[in-house]
């Protein structure tokens, strides 16, 4: 047996060694615990720095601790998408037109299936990442009012009850039934009222009426929160009565967290903490723009330009405390233990890749893309002759896949 002494030593110099310790000395680690008390014990463990680091995107991993690095960014619109193969459903605004929640909570259990798979197979090649995690971006349910607007296709449709009903049939086939532990995670997003004018979007102010802000553009949002239980929401580009939506604590804070129970993660949409800064001159620096963001509720930061490093600037400034830090570190790493990955035996690991794109997959795939189509009578509005016998599709989408 060894003595207690030389057992010290031996774990000190692991500690200096940078080595990791083994899972039974890390409570974190242990799933039979408490969220709260894994939270507690794991970032009492970290740095400031590397805190900072953690609420990033692409998080970099923490050898010591036996972390991997873990990118957040990944997507599944209308399937798992980029990372290779996968069963392909239509677009977010076909989907719409089946009027099918069966449809779209099967759509749903498919994805996080193949991401599952996916994300199997790339942790025992070692492949780390982008698109190839477990949290998705998607559903976008901004309300599409303006055909003009380059990502309409991405919504389910103009009506606030059609796309907060299928948004929440969708989350919760990608999220399971156990709060506990999910195969994946959604997201919510673009919160709020955000549909463009897209080359104006960085630095957009929108004042809607307190009536159509009600009745329109937050119904979705609140129904997959109160009643999908969203995992997490994607804040957007554009100000809300003058505040970007990434720093506005009335919208995230108040609203969201406090008014309607969501106990998940808001994560920024991409490079909108920049924007504080550059696009809305909200603040001065990008440092009193973190500390802006984090105060408001924005855990997680999609960075285009590394903006989340600064938080230890901005608490050294006295711009932002250690503590509303780690309030915002633990509801992220609250997502991540949910799907399992601090666990010694990692769930869903029995996924194999020949779940990905399986023939029953693909039959639904079929089902929805039956469903989706809108047969429209022609009086004479479209350009097309009775006697017409082909009709030719062209442009770039033609032929992509």
């Amino acid at each position: 047996m060894t003595p207690r002494p030389a057992l010290a030593r031996c774990v000190l110099a692991l500690l200096l060694a940078g080595a990791a310790l083994p899972a039974s000395a890390q409570l974190w680690r242990d799933p039979s615990q408490p969220t709260g008390r894994r939270l507690d014990d794991l970032v009492s463990k970290l740095t400031l720095e590397e805190k900072a680091a953690q609420m990033q995107d692409a998080t970099p991993g923490i050898p010591r601790l036996g972390i991997p690095s873990y990118s957040f960014w990944n997507e599944a619109l209308h399937g798992v998408a980029r990372g290779g193969e996968a069963t392909i459903f239509p677009q977010a605004i076909g989907m719409a037109a089946t009027f099918d929640k069966d449809l779209l909570l099967g759509e749903g259990q498919t994805i996080a299936v193949e991401a599952r798979a996916r994300y199997n197979q790339a942790q025992r090649e070692g492949n780390r990442g982008r698109y190839f995690g477990l949290t998705f971006w998607s559903p976008n349910i901004n309300i599409f009012r303006d055909p003009r607007w380059g990502r309409g296709q991405e919504t389910l449709g103009e009506d606030p009850y059609l796309t907060g009903v299928l948004a929440t049939q969708f989350i919760r086939g990608i999220q399971g039934p156990d709060p506990r532990l999910s195969p994946a995670l959604a997201a919510s997003k673009h919160l709020a009222v955000h549909s463009g004018p897209e080359p104006l979007r960085h630095e957009f102010n929108v004042s809607p009426s307190r009536r159509d802000l009600a009745e329109t553009y937050l119904p979705a949002f609140r129904r997959t929160v109160v009643e999908g239980k969203v995992a997490s929401i994607m804040c957007a580009y554009n100000a809300l009565d003058g505040k970007p939506a990434c720093a506005n604590p009335e919208l995230e804070t108040q609203l969201v967290r406090r008014d309607w129970g969501f106990g998940g993660y808001f994560v920024s949409d991409c490079g909108a903490i920049d924007d504080i800064a550059t696009g809305h001159h909200f603040a001065r620096t990008n440092v009193e723009a973190v500390a802006l963001a984090v105060k408001a509720g924005t855990d997680l930061a999609c960075d285009m330009k590394d903006e989340y490093l600064d938080i230890p600037k901005a608490v050294r400034a006295g711009l932002l405390t250690e503590a509303e830090v780690d309030a915002a570190l633990k509801r992220v790493l609250a997502g991540r233990m949910r799907l399992g990955m601090f666990d010694p035996s990692p769930p869903f690991a029995n996924i194999p890749p020949s779940a990905n794109h399986s023939p029953g997959h693909r039959r639904l795939s079929l089902q929805a893309a039956r469903e989706a189509i809108v047969l429209l009578k022609n009086d004479g509005v479209l350009p097309l002759s009775a006697g017409a016998k082909r009709v030719a599709v062209i442009g770039p989408g033609a032929a992509s896949l």
